[in-house]
């Protein structure tokens, strides 16, 4: 239980569902719809769509999401990938031939097409209750008549210093970042809500709207088509797993970076953590380390699923007991060979809970803060920069061809104990997310955390060579860190954020929301 003589937040409590996003006025939308009579997946669409308003630099209609859901009644896991693809005309030997070393991060080749609202429209078609109108609703209302910009989202806004041609006009005000309180609308957005409630999938991918999104690519020089468009569709996966004291860490299969995670859980569990001081140097540098090695397995093996190879071979047992035999106590690791793709930097998390047990968790991202800088001159749809998740790399599982998905570092979760779903959720915060999958499970299960601390607690991460920690970390361990080797540095910026909601044997629900972030969880 928390120190309630100290700043923080409880955790919120409810029997007939909750849910738990990085804004409050999606939040409420989700509640809002399970208290007319739809379910978790139709709360989690309704709360989705209105998140790129709420947070645009996270996330946008024009970008790709994941998506695990359990049913009511039941406790497997679906997932769904709402990832787009890469251009069919555009492959890594034209860009190796132009001189590039790797995609661009800001240019047009970096767009690859959007995935998401071809896979909301699934989930509401497979697993919704209400009508697809009367879920966009909320958000058509809101994105006509404008939100006040929340604190952390005006904090980011800021970094939108890669804002290029018609975005400078939807996404700045008088040229400058919005500020907290300032109204944002955007009712180019609110028409392409209207159509896509009125025609499904087609009001997107079809008509005025596909051709907003094609011709403004093509007049920023890409090579995208109506084709490329209309072959757009998600499609359904079974998730991988894990084990971790006694738990089953279920993640999203390729393209997705899941797999990270549970080789994270692997290594660290021939370590006994529960023995160790939680903000301690030996608990930091075990996870810097397990992080090195799952992280190198990341870049070698995961891509596109149709061209994974050696997933079996990362999530192996004897995989994991090799790489954490190579881990020392007393000294540092090399990083792995640096990554020449870029990795995810920005998104948004939610997840939803109804009373009948149908449970999701959904991510939802355009990649880097407002995503490629681009956007449509019509409707002022932001272009992500996924694809410079591609690697330029000859022969590469993730090399850059036409038609294929880049790896993404956006991953929803769940834990399993027993056969039971006993949690739904997900870390933001760009390449940090597999740790933080697996730091999140270890405050629970290594250090009997509650849900809110396990969440609130500070956070390490080891990548570039370099040890981040967050401030409230002690100087103490700081200081062991270094004189162990490593190159520590306070971070500058909060570590991303988390949402989750515990599932209790009882029925009853428990939410949890990250402070780094503007949201809440509320349930009813």
């Amino acid at each position: 239980m928390r120190d309630f003589q100290s700043p923080g937040r409880s955790a919120v409590f409810a029997t007939n569902g909750i849910c738990a996003t990085s804004h409050p006025l999606a939040a409420k939308t989700a509640i809002d719809i399970l208290q007319q009579g739809g379910n978790a997946a139709d709360a989690a669409l309704a709360a989705a769509v209105l998140l790129p308003l709420c947070e645009p630099h996270m996330t946008g209609l024009a970008g790709d999401c994941f998506v695990l859901l359990k049913p009511a009644g039941r406790e497997d896991v679906v997932a769904l990938n709402g990832s787009g693809r890469a251009p069919a005309a555009l492959d890594a030997a034209q860009l190796r031939a132009a001189g590039h070393a790797s995609v661009p991060l800001y240019g047009v080749e970096s767009v690859t097409l959007p995935g998401a609202v071809d896979a909301f429209c699934q989930l509401n078609t497979d697993w919704g209750q209400m009508p697809l109108a009367e879920i966009l609703a909320p958000a058509i209302s809101y994105t006509e008549a404008g939100v006040p910009v929340g604190p952390r989202t005006a904090h980011d806004w800021p970094r939108a210093t890669h804002l290029q041609g018609d975005a400078r006009g939807f996404y700045l005000k008088d040229g400058h970042a919005l500020r907290p309180g300032e109204i944002f609308r955007a009712p180019g957005q609110a028409e392409i809500l209207r159509r896509i409630a009125a025609e499904g999938r087609a009001g997107f991918y079809e008509g005025e709207v596909a051709a907003d999104l094609i011709d403004s690519l093509r007049a920023l020089g890409g090579v995208h088509s109506h084709d490329d468009l209309a072959a757009t569709r998600c499609d359904y996966s079974d998730p991988v797993k894990s084990s971790y004291k006694g738990h089953e860490l279920v993640e999203h299969a390729p393209n997705g970076q899941g797999a990270t995670a549970n080789l994270i859980l692997n290594i660290l569990a021939h370590f006994d953590l529960a023995a160790l001081d939680p903000l301690g140097p030996e608990r930091a540098h075990l996870e810097a380390e397990a992080t090195k090695l799952a992280y190198d397995a990341r870049n070698r093996f995961l891509g596109d699923p149709d061209h994974v190879t050696r997933l079996a071979h990362m999530l192996s047992p004897a995989t994991a007991e090799n790489l954490a035999a190579l881990i020392d106590p007393s000294r540092v690791l090399p990083d792995p060979a640096p990554l020449s793709e870029e990795v995810h930097r920005d998104t948004v998390y939610l997840t939803v809970v109804d009373g009948q047990g149908m449970a999701v968790s959904l991510i939802f991202s355009i990649f880097h803060a407002f995503g490629a800088g681009l956007a449509s001159r019509r409707f002022g749809l932001l272009f992500q920069n996924r694809g410079a998740g591609f690697t330029l790399e000859e022969g590469h599982v993730n090399e850059l061809k036409g038609g294929k998905r880049p790896l993404h570092t956006i991953i929803p979760a769940m834990l399993r104990h027993e056969g039971r779903v006993i949690l739904p959720f997900g870390v933001m915060g760009g390449a940090y997310q597999p740790t933080g999958h697996a730091r999140l499970v270890s405050n629970l299960l290594d250090y009997g955390m509650d849900l809110q601390s396990a969440i609130d607690g500070p956070r390490a991460f080891a990548e570039n060579g370099t040890l981040t920690l967050e401030r409230p970390y002690p100087e103490a361990t700081r200081a062991a860190l270094a004189a162990l080797g490593h190159k520590v540095q306070r971070a500058e910026t909060p570590m991303g954020g988390a949402q989750a909601i515990r599932i209790h044997a009882s029925g009853v629900l428990e939410g949890a929301s990250d402070p780094r972030k503007d949201g809440c969880a509320l349930g009813y």
